[in-house]
């Protein structure tokens, strides 16, 4: 199985070496080797693309594959420094902003400074350059993203389905009716890979009364590409059942309408991924001439194919009863008809339990017990293999699996990041997009669009590809979230590898090649870094998916101490989630986390202030303190997080004001409280609320507090102050 690049591509560096080009001035030296990295990384990538793909194949692009991620891992640390110092010196000098060549150039510090970054761009660049002369290998050359399908065709026996009646039902009374407006009607089965869409079409095309009721019946396997010819000229073979008499489209065009044009049909498109805006309504108007009565079935997994091709609401297929998934197991483990032993029963109730109701894999789980006639075999399959089974079978996989493929390839890396959250998570896509973002997997745009605008797309991308499920917006709070389908978290850990873990209690799925780690309530972070340090201090992430209520219940306060050690063992930390883990004292060294773009600090109930070395944090994008119960204040000099764009202070009730110069960071895009102070006489360099007129990127919600104590002065600024949603808070 193929592993996404998790956290760095060719598209990351790429936005990064640009970043680094802006910033170099008139350094000859390093822009040079900038511009011949920049070449060489463009290439590789290219050679990445097709390898990932194509690991599978053999051990040698797979060990290749490897070494070059380790490379541009270590290329990103590279320019992130480069781009961080060069921040760094221009918001020195008086706080003016000062150009980096100008800075740059006026001391021995400058020379010194250009010297170690050419030294390092050199090295890595060599070490790119070797692995490029390293690979002996060909690779097959290919549309991206794109696998060639097993071509699916109408035969199905009726035994072979278990447990669609009342779907076969409800897709039947929608052939057979006769009581509509349009001569054509057009029904969508919808589901994700597995479900068995195409077995449920095969069900009712071979119906006898469909066959009866239809004139013609017509099969055609789309898969990858909406062809429009090629789709024409398979309806044709299909009636025909010989090759058409023309190959250009207007003689084929012909011959279809001829065929069809007044006769009732039922065409079954199956297996449908892409239905273009411009090439759906021509084919579709191409199909119009039916007699009235005929249909248009078509399976698919995108809920996006299901609402461009018909207004009419799609057949959701869910997966298989219990009772069903039972049947079916049974059957195909040789076991139906019989007299069923209890004990074997019970073993295969637990075991169609982890099969998901779907029947694909429940099927693939039958075939593997056909051989195993004791209880003592069915006991350790549904103990040892299954879990392997649900995981790696490549059978089962490999349907999903598809959908992944077509995914352009900042969609997988999105996607595999899922993998650290647990089972059945609820998502809040804020959190997860602000993640993506932390990570650099949200690249800019050639528009105006904002980042948070473009991650937004990414999410319904995945969402409308079946990725993502259970998506709900809460009615009060307005906040959105999201779940994985089981199967679909299987598949996001098996394309993210070892790269992603979820840390338990066995700390040896963490390795030298992990980045990203996830830990829950159960899991001691604290106790378990000396492993933690031997086996991953190139750790980019450390995310918490422990719930407020777990954190309440279960974990032992996180002193200072082990926060500094966790800061001194993970120095290239992009993502530091801390949330629920009983914080009481953020260490000074904070600072010395330069990659740092997204810290979460939130309910930790009993911290009462953050250092002041927390403002040099340049790249820090998101900072959350949401439910800090006891912080009394921010730090003094908050406006120096230049990158912030993302400030949650909700619930932080002790807050009774902001920091002066918080309308001087324009790149935040949230800010969820606006705090005026109730004595202005005790709140030192409070933040007026005129500084809202410099917030000009500011969305969604934004509460201000206490505007019952406003002077006569200040409130001359609210009418000149444009927002998009605000909840007023005069105070008491």
């Amino acid at each position: 199985m193929a592993e996404a690049v998790i956290s760095i591509g060719g598209s990351v560096l790429a936005n990064l070496i640009t970043q680094a080009l802006g910033k170099v001035g008139n350094l000859g030296g390093i822009k040079r080797e900038l511009q011949v990295l920049e070449s060489t990384v463009t290439m590789l990538q290219a050679l990445l693309d097709d390898a990932e793909e194509q690991q599978h194949q053999s051990s040698q692009i797979k060990d290749w594959v490897e070494k070059l991620k380790e490379v541009f891992y270590d290329l990103q640390d590279v320019l992130e420094e480069f781009n961080i110092e060069a921040m760094r010196r221009e918001l020195k000098g008086n706080n003016q902003m000062i150009k980096v060549v100008r800075t740059l150039s006026s001391s021995l510090n400058q020379l010194a400074f250009e010297l170690k970054m050419s030294r390092k761009i050199t090295e890595v660049r060599e070490r790119l350059v070797v692995i490029k002369d390293e690979k002996d290998f060909q690779l097959d050359k290919g549309p991206r993203g794109w696998r060639k399908s097993e071509e699916t065709h109408s035969f199905m026996r009726e035994e072979d389905i278990i447990g669609r009646d009342n779907e076969k039902k409800n897709v039947m009374k929608f052939l057979l009716n006769l009581d509509v407006k349009e001569n054509i009607f057009i029904l969508q089965i919808l589901g994700i890979g597995g479900l068995g869409k195409t077995a449920l079409a095969k069900f009712v095309y071979n119906d006898e009364m469909i066959s009866r009721h239809f004139d013609l019946k017509m099969w055609v396997c789309v898969s990858n590409d909406l062809d429009m010819k090629k789709i024409v000229k398979n309806i044709i073979v299909c009636v025909e059942k010989k090759e058409p008499n023309y190959s250009q489209m207007d003689g084929l065009q012909s011959e279809l309408r001829k065929i069809i044009d007044g006769r009732r049909y039922l065409l079954v498109l199956d297996d449908l991924w892409d239905a273009k805006s411009e090439t759906w309504p021509n084919l579709k108007s191409l199909l119009m001439g039916g007699a009235r009565g005929s249909k248009i079935l078509i399976t698919t997994r995108l809920p996006l194919v299901a609402k461009i091709t018909s207004p009419t609401p799609p057949l959701l297929l869910e997966g298989l009863s219990e009772s069903d998934s039972l049947d079916l197991l049974m059957r195909m483990a040789g076991r139906e008809g019989s007299i069923q032993d209890p004990d074997m029963l019970a073993i295969g109730k637990e075991i169609v339990r982890n099969c998901f109701g779907v029947p694909l894999v429940i099927r693939t789980s039958g075939r593997l017990l056909f051989l195993k006639q004791t209880k003592d075999e069915w006991l350790r399959f549904k103990d040892h293999e299954l879990p392997k089974m649900s995981q790696t079978e490549e059978h089962i996989i490999s349907v999903l699996k598809l959908s992944y493929d077509r995914l352009p390839s900042h969609l997988k890396r999105c996607f595999a990041f899922c993998s650290l959250f647990p089972k059945d998570f609820v998502i809040e896509k804020h959190t997860l997009v602000s993640l993506w973002m932390a990570e650099g997997f949200i690249q800019p745009s050639n528009s105006s669009k904002h980042l948070e605008d473009i991650a937004h797309e990414y999410f319904m991308d995945l969402l409308w590809s079946n990725f993502f499920q259970d998506f709900k917006i809460n009615p009060y709070t307005k906040e959105e979230t999201c779940k994985m389908h089981d199967l679909m978290h299987d598949l996001a850990c098996n394309v993210a590898g070892n790269r992603c873990r979820v840390a338990r209690d066995d700390t040896n799925i963490i390795n030298e090649r992990t980045r990203h780690i996830s830990y829950g309530s159960t899991f001691n972070l604290m106790d378990e870094l000396p492993i933690l340090r031997l086996k991953a201090s190139a750790l980019r992430t450390i995310l918490s998916t422990t719930t407020y209520w777990e954190e309440r219940q279960q974990r032992e306060p996180t002193s200072e101490v082990d926060l500094g050690q966790l800061i001194q063992n993970f120095k290239r930390l992009r993502i530091l989630d801390l949330h629920a883990t009983k914080v009481e004292k953020v260490p000074r060294s904070i600072c010395e986390l330069k990659y740092l773009t997204y810290l979460d600090l939130s309910y930790n109930q009993t911290l009462r202030r953050l250092p002041n070395s927390i403002t040099k944090l340049q790249s820090l994008q998101t900072l959350n303190l949401r439910n800090c119960d006891a912080l009394e204040e921010l730090p003094s000099d908050l406006k120096k997080l230049v990158c912030l764009r993302n400030l949650d202070i909700r619930h932080c009730f002790k807050l009774s004001y902001l920091p002066r110069g918080i309308g001087e960071i324009s790149s935040l895009h949230r800010l969820t409280n606006f705090i005026l102070p109730k004595d202005k006489a005790r709140a030192k360099n409070y933040c007026g609320l005129g500084e809202l007129k410099g917030l000009n990127n500011i969305q969604g919600q934004l509460s201000i507090e206490n505007l019952g104590y406003i002077t006569n002065a200040e409130a001359k600024c609210e009418d000149e102050i444009l927002m998009g949603s605000i909840l007023w808070n005069f105070g008491t």
